[in-house]
């Protein structure tokens, strides 16, 4: 949202008041400063009337994280405001309080164990906060005309507005006045030079955000469009730090668009509340964000294997379904997960949670046939209710959905005809939902693919509990997913919950997985997918997935046309997505089984479903070890090399864990690529190559990409014929290591993998490629060592 019309003007219809002075400053009971700040310069007594003050708190939740609140007006408002919850894995750690110091020149809060600090100028020439790391140098601030009070008087819907937009395409009749007042607090942290600015949710354009407008409003625009799924108001930088915005509501971001020194952030209402994170590495601003939101949980052994769906359109039953298990077991491309789309109910009536009659007249016979074959079962749904549903006369009647303001029902015909909305504010209203994805999983589904959560209207609409139905837009999701999660939880244990998401807030990395949503079957939604699911990386979530092959044609008429997606482009993308952290075959209306595309497609998926297969212990390992500290399973290259500049502009690569970098390929033939300092092995062919430098037009057959180890690192993976249930403890292990790494070390190269019970494996192997396990002792399952050379790899190896 703008505000100005280049330096020397305002906008039309917008006034703007900027804290400019600091009137007096208190200490905080709880810890931190109050600062009073008037809007204007204070020469005399009259200055001190009929203007704004703006009233700023600093505070300090824990080590590293300086959380900063401006307020205009401090009355109670109409409607309750959802929040995120700040530490829901648990508070935050033991000497955490900050320490407070006033004088007559300023005002300083500094975080525990000296990390981070906040300085207040109380000079009458200015208005200041400066933020800086434990060493005193700068990270940003808060300056001139960066904390404001913003009135819009002629707001309107005409101007396209984010939060007024999912109305004005689900709602046949309300439209919100053609002009009206509405106020905004804003937050312009500043940038210095080449500051590159990363993250807010999962961002389908541009990896790097400078330059960009964006709007964090869940909105169903598929992946070719500025809007996102997955808006998540925080960000982080190539400067030590990254700043999070407390909000669950509409946050328009300027992001150096508006002016070309600062980061814009505006929300509707009186508060704006942010939190400045620092950390040494970005890795470090990441674990510092998560303490703050939550972290992801581990997920389910079988969740890591191929998910295999009927698609959105295609028309199957039973004998369809088992007709494509049946495939990919003779083509030896083992199904860990079979996936039912909406089709599993009946047509007009999702959600009804029954499976077609027509088609599937046994289901639970059927369920247990597939459980038969070792292969868990999900199932698609929405949190909408159909009009010809079985449950909309119950819901109805009973106020489970969400009402309009005069106490009808909402409802409306985007999507299904007549679908209401079900209301997760209301606790009965989520127990009456909750039954029903009981009741399926007593007959034998394991997972749900939560899909939507984003169309929810936000005018002339009122929630069971009260809360600000704007704020709501975006909330919803989380109340929608946790919901189901926690069904999932019960029935089955949290070792077992895992959901298929298609949207999320903040905190809905600890509801996982979730996939990229609607993407063109095109190289573009390809590249498309990596950006969105490394800026998601960035924003705290641990795992991606995304449509294998591409969902659909492009365009909006793209979804109905039966396309199969073109040989080289399903080729490639097999193998991104089975080198993804989740991977899941899906299509709008065609079906991704690969005898459909060519011969070699079954090749394809069959290589790297057991290559995913064999490196599911060197994931696990980075479940138990990295995640839990917030840095996400599919990673960029810079939070691994932050200290290479040229790796914070990559997003056509990325790490799988922290010794794996993979290339995808964007073409048929050839790929270029970034290498980091070192010697870099492909583990597939053995062929090395020396970095820092960018590799040209490297040539790759539909078998192959780079997939390089890093340097001085060995990698610990399962032996060929490795299953997900097995364990290399009792069937043994493979280690991986270049022999270049092992002439160059001075001492024996060390790897380690962890375990769900908590103990872990530790081997070690000298120069000549001997192998000894140092934990546990008396390890006696088989150890093979592959040597890489050029040459021999994986794909040589005996």
């Amino acid at each position: 949202m703008r505000l100005t019309e280049g330096v020397w003007s305002g906008r039309e219809g917008v006034h703007v008041h900027s804290a400019a002075e600091v009137a007096r400053v208190t200490e905080l009971p709880q810890g931190g400063l109050r600062a009073l700040c008037t809007t204007r310069h204070v020469r005399h007594r009259g200055d001190t009337l009929n203007k704004p003050t703006i009233t700023v708190e600093l505070t300090s939740p824990a080590a590293g994280i300086i959380g900063v609140s401006a307020r205009h007006f401090a009355g109670k408002p109409a409607l309750r405001e959802p929040r995120a919850v700040l530490f829901p894995d648990g508070g935050p750690p033991e000497g955490s309080q900050a320490s407070s110091h006033i004088d007559a020149d300023f005002a300083r809060l500094t975080t525990a164990g000296d990390v981070a600090s906040a300085t207040l100028a109380r000079a009458a020439d200015g208005f200041r906060i400066e933020f800086k790391d434990r060493s005193g140098r700068r990270l940003t601030e808060l300056g001139q005309e960066s904390l404001q009070w913003a009135l819009l008087t002629n707001a309107s819907p005409a101007l396209a507005e984010r939060e007024n937009a999912t109305t004005t395409i689900a709602d046949p009749y309300y439209r919100a006045p053609q002009s009206q007042r509405r106020g905004y607090m804003v937050a312009s942290p500043t940038l210095a030079v080449g500051e590159k600015v990363y993250g807010l949710g999962e961002r389908f354009g541009p990896f790097v955000k400078n330059g960009q407008t964006v709007e964090l409003s869940q909105e169903d625009g598929g992946t070719s469009s500025s809007v996102a799924y997955k808006n998540i108001p925080f960000y982080l930088t190539n400067k030590g730090y990254g700043v999070y915005i407390d909000h669950l509501d509409h946050v328009s971001m300027e992001v150096q668009s508006d002016k070309m020194t600062r980061v814009q952030a505006a929300v509707p209402g009186e508060t704006i509340r942010l939190y400045i994170i620092a950390g040494a590495t970005p890795k470090e601003i990441l674990a510092r964000y998560t303490l703050l939101t939550g972290r992801a949980p581990p997920v389910p052994d079988w969740s890591w294997g191929l998910w295999l769906s009927t698609s959105f359109l295609t028309s199957y039953d039973e004998k369809t379904v088992q007709s494509f298990l049946d495939g990919m077991r003779e083509r030896d491309c083992p199904v860990s997960v079979l996936h039912f789309d909406c089709f599993w109910q009946r047509a007009h009536c999702w959600c009804d949670f029954q499976f077609d009659p027509d088609f599937f007249p046994d289901p639970q016979g059927f369920l247990a046939r597939i459980h038969e074959q070792g292969i868990k079962v999900c199932v698609w749904i929405n949190p909408y209710i159909a009009q010809e549903s079985r449950l909309f006369e119950e819901g109805d009647e009973k106020g489970y959905f969400i009402k309009r303001r005069d106490g009808s029902t909402f409802q409306s015909n985007d999507w299904q005809a007549g679908i209401a909305t079900v209301d997760f504010t209301n606790p009965e209203a989520r127990k009456w939902y909750q039954s029903y994805l009981e009741a399926l999983m007593d007959l034998g589904v394991d997972s749900f693919k939560t899909d939507f959560g984003e169309r929810i209207v936000c005018e002339d609409v009122v929630f069971h509990d009260g809360s600000n139905p704007r704020t709501m837009h975006n909330a919803y999701t989380g109340l929608y997913n946790e919901a189901v999660y926690d069904v999932i939880v019960r029935k089955r244990g949290v070792a077992e919950a895992c959901l298929f998401a298609r949207s999320a807030t903040v905190g809905g990395q600890r509801l996982p997985v979730h996939w990229g949503g609607d993407v063109d079957t095109e190289w573009t939604g390809l590249a498309e997918t990596l950006r969105g699911g490394l800026s998601l990386g960035l924003s705290g979530f641990a795992y991606f997935s995304h449509d294998i092959g591409g969902f659909k044609a492009e365009g909006k008429a793209g979804g109905d046309l039966a396309k199969t997606p073109a040989a080289a482009i399903y080729k490639r993308w097999v193998q991104f997505g089975l080198l993804s952290s989740h991977s899941r075959l899906h299509g709008s209306a065609s079906y991704r089984v690969p005898w459909l595309i060519d011969d070699e497609a079954s090749l394809v998926v069959s290589k790297f479903t057991h290559l995913k297969h064999r490196l599911v212990p060197y994931l696990m390992d980075s479940m138990f070890t990295e995640i839990p500290e917030g840095t996400p399973l599919m990673r960029p290259l810079f939070l691994e090399y932050p200290e290479d500049w040229c790796s914070w502009n990559v997003d056509t690569q990325y790490f799988l864990g922290r010794d794996l970098l993979v290339c995808p390929v964007f073409d048929e033939t050839h790929v270029s690529y970034y290498l980091p300092e070192g010697k870099w092995t492909n583990i597939l062919d053995g062929s090395t190559r020396t970095g820092p430098k960018y590799v040209r037009d490297e040539a790759h057959s539909m078998l192959s990409l780079p997939l390089l180890l890093r340097p001085g690192s060995a990698l610990l993976m399962g032996r060929k014929g490795h299953a997900l249930d097995d364990d290399v403890r009792t069937r043994g292990f493979v280690l991986v290591v270049a022999k270049t790494t092992l002439a160059d070390a001075a001492q024996p190269v060390r790897s380690e993998m962890h375990f769900r019970d908590g103990s872990r494996l530790l081997v070690e192997v000298d120069g000549q490629g001997q192998v000894q396990v140092l934990e546990p002792k008396g390890f006696s399952a088989p150890v093979e060592v592959v040597l890489l050379e050029e040459g021999r790899g994986l794909d040589t190896a005996p």
